[in-house]
């Protein structure tokens, strides 16, 4: 088939999840399919002639459109007079418009993948499957639309948390995008969610969307030694993420303020005081970040957010990732999981799994859980090892990027008019 893919970011390098996905999905399928990719360069994103390289080794063409400004004073004031979020109204422009349009003229495409809905209103309109909006349109393109998550549904998670003042301009955009987001899935030939938890709320909407879940290189991510691990004399509690996404600050705020002095109390009592460290690796950590406390076991680590992160999960003794704002998923717990690195998360992304308590991965919803399975794991020798060899079997029974491509490649054949 050729595909044509529409993405809201360059999926190169691999630094956020949606870059991690889209890359290794890209790379599976280009060995069977041929791929164009068309794709949005954010504001400040920083792209070399090596990044671009790499993409054209696994797609015929690769066209790069330099996105506005997201945060700027226009923007805000257009969202804000206007019945579009500024969500949307940020990632509609007509550079990336007039490049999809020339594409699609000049070459014949079998599909349309479209990476988050808040690009999909760059699509020519008569350019979509006749399918959409009551067959209004003309072309027969099928468009396939991916979501990462819900977006209305992360931003409502955040809107609890956020200053009450600030509330109620959140709410009246969530309502604008949930708008957006749902036209979006109107205008799909088929939807794809990446979790159960997801698909279940697009069901309720009316949808019926495949999942496509997330993935690991396997390859990449290996088992590590737990005779080594065991051994370590200083036990590194990891959490790794890029500060700019919201679901990330606010984790690592609930670590360092209500997590981390419940572990402490609960190991320290055992062990003795000096041999655990919170290990925050990410670029860029806020000086809010740091200024949350001045404990000497907490590790904030910007150097090593360049090292390759398969290396991180070898050397941290357990991965806390306590998700608590978002779609559930994420690329960190699959890949420490592969890497046999116990991991301790809150149900939100048990369930998204499809993983189970005490078997596969740690739950806990409340600091006092999230505190007390954390000082399980580091405690129970028996119970470590266990967790840690039935998650690498886990990741390879359900979440190898070559397992994910295939259902993706069936998601294709389902749609296509061929």
């Amino acid at each position: 088939m050729k595909v044509l893919v529409i993405s809201s970011y360059v999926p190169y390098p691999l630094y956020s999840g949606g870059q991690v996905r889209l890359y290794n999905l890209m790379r599976e399928l280009s060995s069977k399919h041929e791929i164009t990719l068309i794709c949005e360069k954010r504001f400040k994103q920083k792209i070399s002639r090596e990044d671009i390289a790499a993409l054209q080794q696994i797609c015929k063409k690769v066209i790069v459109v330099p996105a506005p400004k997201q945060w700027s004073m226009k923007n805000i004031l257009k969202a804000g007079l206007s019945p579009h979020s500024f969500l949307f109204t940020g990632h509609t422009h007509k550079i990336m418009q007039k490049k999809i349009r020339e594409v699609v003229q000049n070459e014949h495409f079998d599909i349309i993948h479209v990476e988050t809905f808040y690009v999909m209103q760059n699509l020519p309109g008569d350019m979509l499957d006749p399918r959409f909006e009551s067959g209004l349109t003309k072309n027969k393109i099928p468009v396939v639309l991916a979501e990462h998550n819900i977006e209305y549904q992360v931003y409502e998670r955040f809107m609890h948390r956020a200053p009450k003042v600030i509330r109620p301009l959140l709410a009246l955009d969530i309502a604008k995008i949930k708008k957006e987001e749902e036209r979006s899935w109107r205008m799909a030939s088929q939807l794809i969610a990446v979790s159960e938890e997801d698909r279940k709320v697009m069901q309720q909407k009316g949808f019926e969307p495949v999942i496509v879940a997330n993935g690991v290189n396997t390859d990449q991510f290996t088992y590590k030694n737990l005779q080594k691990s065991f051994a370590a004399k200083e036990k590194k509690i990891l959490f790794i993420g890029d500060f700019k996404w919201v679901q990330n600050r606010d984790t690592v705020a609930w670590i360092i303020k209500e997590i981390w002095p419940k572990i402490k109390e609960k190991v320290y009592t055992v062990s003795g005081a000096g041999n655990i460290k919170l290990w925050i690796v990410g670029r860029m950590i806020p000086e809010s970040v740091k200024a949350l406390s001045n404990d000497p076991d907490i590790l904030f680590d910007e150097k090593n957010s360049g090292r390759p992160t398969h290396e991180l999960f070898q050397e941290a003794a357990v991965l806390l990732a306590p998700i608590r704002v978002g779609g559930g998923t994420s690329y960190k717990i699959l890949e420490s999981m592969s890497c046999g690195t116990p991991v301790v998360i809150t149900s939100l992304s048990a369930n998204a799994l499809q993983a189970r308590d005490e078997k596969e991965v740690m739950v806990g919803d409340t600091a006092e859980e999230l505190a007390q399975k954390t000082g399980s794991l580091l405690q129970n020798r028996k119970l470590y090892e266990s967790l840690s060899k039935n998650g690498r079997s886990f990741i390879e029974s359900h979440y190898t990027w070559k397992e994910i491509s295939h259902k993706l490649e069936e998601v294709y054949k389902s749609v296509s008019l061929q």
